[in-house]
């Protein structure tokens, strides 16, 4: 039994197109959209704590992560480009 409710406000064309997916996959409204934002938010977090690597790439994955960074030409010229907020206004 579901106790939590979530409320959303949506356009009449949004509704319409969400109803037609949901009744294409013989469910109703509410269980198409409470499926749809958990498949989204479980990749959502998955992207972001989870990732898979046999042995051996989970070896080199480490070992990079392990070394003193290198030096990086292009990061370097771009650290030390002024922002735009950061310099003085030409005077007129």
């Amino acid at each position: 039994m579901r106790d939590a409710a979530i409320n959303l406000r949506a356009r009449p064309e949004q509704r319409d197109l969400i109803d037609q997916a949901a009744q294409l996959l013989g469910k109703n409204r509410s269980d198409f959209m409470l499926e749809a934002a958990c498949d989204k938010a479980q990749a959502v977090l998955l992207d972001q704590v989870f990732f898979k690597l046999d042995a051996e790439k989970f070896r080199q994955f480490t070992k990079m992560l392990d070394a003193p960074p290198t030096g990086n030409p292009g990061l370097e010229r771009l650290m030390a480009v002024k922002a735009p907020w950061g310099k003085k206004p030409a005077k007129a």
